[in-house]
């Protein structure tokens, strides 16, 4: 009689989550039985894509209800050491994502209940799983490369949440957070490849500080020694170019592990002459790198990029877990407890050195001086994003009380006056709507769902703008205040311009899904206002920069890098840009302007820069140049069509949208856009001012993550770190003198 299946429990429906189970899907000997998450439509929603028949909103529900014989722990790390205890304390296996706990000492007793109750332990630490990975074991078993005299890790990535946040993210919270969510990356090379690591120095550079006073240093460098060897960690999460790698410096040889893109390279000592010899030893190179790019490339066109590193890193991790646990083998060392306690060792040796330099103070900072208190409290939905934390400012600026609504915790809206709160709850409760709009006299709805299918936004994004839309009219609120996009137009005719009057486009169902529910939502909000008088406005903001912004922002160009990106079209046509506190402006605007209910209004900023314009300005103010290359639209929807018949054909996907050729075009806003009707009913004043644009959404935005760049906008980084006023000053002259 054959064995039946291992049933497996996701615990966490979150962005790993897809990756665990799709890994699992390609395992022989196993099912995904059982989907847990506190947010039981994220774990339906997850449940149904992958045939799991079983949803529950906490672990204890679930391991009560003997659905499962190993959980996968892909909640945040502060939860790991509590999920992972009561797995293994029921005797059931439990594969942990990195870090396994935050502290070795949490480490060593996860294996004291796995060794008491007979359960199976596994830690991903993912990218020691992949093919390029093995041939550097390879060569070093081999003694091809020979002692090890040096190793350099790098994790050189940017991580954009340090500056346009969520800021409630665990790893955002204290500054030693930063290493627990990355080094385990670094530190299992280390462990794995020397197995010691004694700290000598930690050193650190590029403060941040996030709203609420946390400041995080964007670079470490952690060096020390082991086995013999001299060892260096790099970790820069400021933009820039993607370096993370692993070098070896051996007695025979160098090696270079790249395990972004899953490449190897061995150089050794060629045998030719001083003539040949260079020409042999690039020839080797490059040819190492052709049988690894093809190798990778048909890899990932066969499986429609689900095996590209990452991907694959994981899928082999649990294929080693599960088919380890069919042999009865011990658990592989790269997945071990084992490894992950000497890991957290590490970081807790690093981060004893590092706390003495973290900043001790943590200043509340504000904005502006705050106006009286006016008795009136507002509801923004959607607040802890970009355009909703400088909305939030504005508000509590003029005197209003402002209540955020949250799935979780709030960070980054300390105030000294108190005005700002956060409400938690779910948007597709009624209740919780209606707990939260109690006392409020307006509500802001600025938030937004991120879906991959069409069902999925129904769901998460027209459906729950309703309900607040409901619960608007339950509570009798005095304005309902609606951020729709720019994006449901049809943007592909230079010679139309677009004004609120403006239709939506007439063939929106072949268009992206966000402009597509963007607009379903609208309407849905404009049926309530119809049938029973909910008083609505509406806004549309442009393609929105500024301080807390992103660097890479899609709405410009298809990013392939912090320096590389590729233009919707020629570049030459001026976007429609608003810098963020304009966009606040405008909304604080919507909410005071008496009798504009039914209204709607485009906050589109002056005409002032095209995408190249924008990409000149970018690259003067930070020092470096941005690659933006003019792209034909045609090719992005060639491509499109080639993926959408892929996903059909070999992935067997299905509810794809067809590709359309109107809705690249869309992408470059080709028609211009007229701002007069905000301007003329709501007193709106965006910036008008090219330099001064410039200065506040570019140079001021800090968009690179550190600040002094040598460019033509900035002085020096001594200068602009003191930010005294006299270097405001200086800033000022020098642009003005430039422009």
């Amino acid at each position: 009689m054959a064995e039946l299946s291992k049933r497996v429990g996701l615990l966490g429906a979150g962005y790993i989550a897809k990756w665990h189970a799709e890994a699992l899907r390609r395992q022989r000997g196993v099912e995904i039985s059982a989907v847990c998450d506190l947010s039981t439509d994220a774990a339906k929603s997850l449940a149904d894509a992958y045939g799991a028949p079983q949803v529950f909103a906490s672990l204890d529900e679930m391991l009560a209800a003997n659905a499962v014989d190993c959980v996968h722990v892909l909640t945040p790390p502060q939860t790991h050491f509590s999920a992972a205890s009561k797995i293994l304390e029921v005797g059931l296996a439990a594969f942990v994502e990195k870090p396994c706990a935050i502290s070795s000492a949490d480490c060593r007793m996860l294996v004291r209940l796995a060794d008491a109750h007979g359960a199976r332990l596994g830690v991903n630490h993912n990218f020691l799983m992949l093919p390029s990975y093995d041939k550097l074991k390879a060569d070093i078993e081999s003694d091809v490369l020979g002692p090890i005299d040096t190793l350099e890790v790098n994790w050189q990535f940017p991580l954009a949440p340090l500056r346009s946040g969520p800021f409630g993210l665990w790893m955002l919270r204290e500054p030693g957070n930063l290493l627990f969510e990355v080094g385990p990356h670094l530190y299992a090379f280390v462990t794995d490849l020397l197995g010691e690591f004694t700290t000598i120095e930690v050193r650190l550079r590029n403060p941040i500080s996030l709203p609420g006073g946390v400041t995080h240093y964007q670079t470490w460098q952690i060096v020390g020694e082991g086995a013999g060897a001299g060892i260096t960690l790099n970790l820069s999460l400021v933009e820039g170019c993607d370096n993370r790698s692993v070098r070896l410096r051996g007695l025979g040889g160098v090696a270079v592990y790249d395990f972004a893109q899953d490449t190897y390279q061995l150089q050794t000592p060629k045998m030719q002459d001083i003539v040949i010899g260079p020409l042999a030893a690039q020839l080797s190179v490059a040819g190492q790198a052709l049988k690894t790019g093809l190798a990778n490339a048909a890899r990932q066109v066969a499986s429609v990029n689900r095996l590209a590193p990452y991907g694959l890193s994981i899928s082999n991790a649990v294929s080693r877990f599960y088919s380890d646990w069919e042999k009865s083998a011990p658990v592989d060392p790269r997945l071990s407890i084992d490894q992950a306690i000497q890991s957290t060792e590490m970081i807790e040796a690093a981060l004893a050195i590092a706390k003495s330099q973290f900043a001790t103070s943590r200043p509340i900072s504000r904005t502006a001086a705050a106006a009286p208190q006016n008795g009136e409290t507002v509801l923004i939905i959607g607040g802890t994003g970009f355009i909703g934390r400088a909305l939030t400012s504005a508000l509590a600026d003029r005197g209003y009380a402002v209540r955020i609504f949250s799935r979780g915790a709030g960070a980054g809206f300390d105030r000294p006056d108190g005005r700002v709160s956060v409400f938690t709850g779910s948007l597709k409760s009624s209740d919780d709507l209606a707990e939260a709009m109690q006392g409020v006299s307006a509500v802001f709805h600025l938030a937004r769902a991120t879906e991959s299918s069409w069902q999925g936004y129904v769901e998460n994004d027209v459906n729950v703008t309703k309900l607040i839309g409901e619960a608007c009219l339950r509570a009798n609120v005095r304005r309902l205040v609606y951020t729709g996009t720019i994006d449901s137009y049809d943007a592909s005719r230079p010679e139309r311009p677009i004004t609120e009057e403006t239709p939506f486009d007439d063939g929106l169902e072949q268009r992206n899904l966000y402009a597509r529910s963007k607009a379903a939502c609208e309407e849905a909000l404009k049926s309530l206002e119809r049938e029973q008088n909910l008083p609505l406005v509406i806004v549309r903001p442009g393609i929105v920069i500024g301080k807390g912004g992103p660097l890479q922002h899609w709405g410009i160009a298809m990013w392939r890098g912090a320096t590389a990106c590729k233009l919707w079209g020629g570049g030459k046509n001026t976007l429609p840009f608003v810098l963020v506190d304009d966009v606040a402006d405008g909304l604080v605007q919507s909410l005071e302007t008496p009798e504009i209910e039914g209204r709607s209004f485009n906050l589109i900023g002056d005409p002032m820069l095209s995408a190249l314009d924008y990409f000149d300005a970018v690259s003067d103010a930070n020092g470096v140049k941005v690659r933006a290359v003019a792209t034909p639209i045609w090719t992005y929807f060639t491509v499109d069509v080639v993926k959408y018949w892929a996903k059909r054909l070999l992935a067997k996907q299905i509810g794809l949208t067809k590709p359309s050729f109107r809705d690249w075009m869309s992408r470059a806003q080709l028609s211009p856009y007229e701002n007069q009707t905000a301007k003329d009913v709501l007193g709106w004043r965006p910036e008008s001012v090219r330099e001064r644009f410039i200065q506040r959404g570019i140079v001021d935005a800090c968009l690179f993550g550190i600040d002094g760049g040598q460019g033509r906008y900035l002085s020096s980084a001594s200068e602009d770190h003191r930010g005294s006023a006299q270097v405001e000053k200086k800033k000022s002259e020098a642009l003005v003198k430039s422009a």
